[in-house]
């Protein structure tokens, strides 16, 4: 009598079910969160990963999964991202050392978890955190940044709403302010937050390119030449 064993499907096999299924799930995102922004964001962990000993199935995962719900466009509620994937991951017999591991990923990947201590570090984690944040620098950030603000029909910049110092999670999800600000209670601080030395060296150099940009908005806000 014959005995088989459910075997994990190939790397390639479920890599393509992934990019099938973020393709459909995000086809009526923002366009700053949409299946772009989740190509250059895997595109960049695979490079980020090549120069780090860690495992390419989690990178590759973690990268095409980490905004399946962004809780930004599902009133704030941070349980729907992991538990799509999750479920998702299973249909796809992933094995659940794999779903945990991109499960914590989509958990502890964003910004707004950095006011709190981390409850969870890996190197697939660091190298997914990096590509994600660099996405939000340099010229795809700068556009990402004011897409945003249109979509949430927030001002450009109010010279009279000064940029805050957050200290909470909370105080972060909550605001409301102008575009500009954003540059400043967040995109300015990413160079300061990568983890491995290519996101680093990357971050450098777009962080000077957003410098660049907000001396030049402000020459052009108050009319210089």
């Amino acid at each position: 009598m014959l005995h088989y064993t459910k075997q994990m499907p190939a790397q390639k096999d479920i890599i393509d079910q992934t990019v099938d299924f973020v393709q459909q799930q995000l086809k009526n995102a923002e366009a700053g969160h949409d299946w772009f922004h989740i190509e250059r964001v895997w595109k960049m962990a695979k490079h980020i990963a090549a120069k780090e000993t860690a495992s390419q199935l989690i990178v590759e995962l973690g990268a095409l999964l980490h905004d399946i719900a962004d809780s930004k466009f599902h009133n704030g509620d941070e349980t729907i991202g992991p538990r799509l994937a999750r479920e998702f991951l299973a249909g796809q017999q992933a094995g659940e050392a794999t779903i945990g591991a991109v499960e914590n990923i989509i958990r502890n990947i964003s910004f707004k978890g950095s006011y709190q201590p981390a409850q969870y570090r890996t190197i697939e984690l660091d190298i997914v955190q990096d590509a994600d944040r660099l996405d939000a620098l340099g010229a795809i950030g700068i556009a990402r940044a004011f897409n945003y603000g249109g979509f949430k029909n927030r001002k450009l910049y109010d010279p009279a709403i000064k940029p805050a110092q957050y200290t909470t999670k909370e105080q972060y999800k909550n605001n409301d302010a102008p575009t500009i600000n954003h540059f400043y209670e967040k995109l300015f601080l990413l160079k300061d937050k990568m983890n491995t030395e290519t996101g680093k060296r990357i971050a450098e150099d777009r962080h000077r390119f957003m410098q660049q940009f907000i001396e030049q908005f402000y020459r052009e806000w108050n009319s210089l030449d």
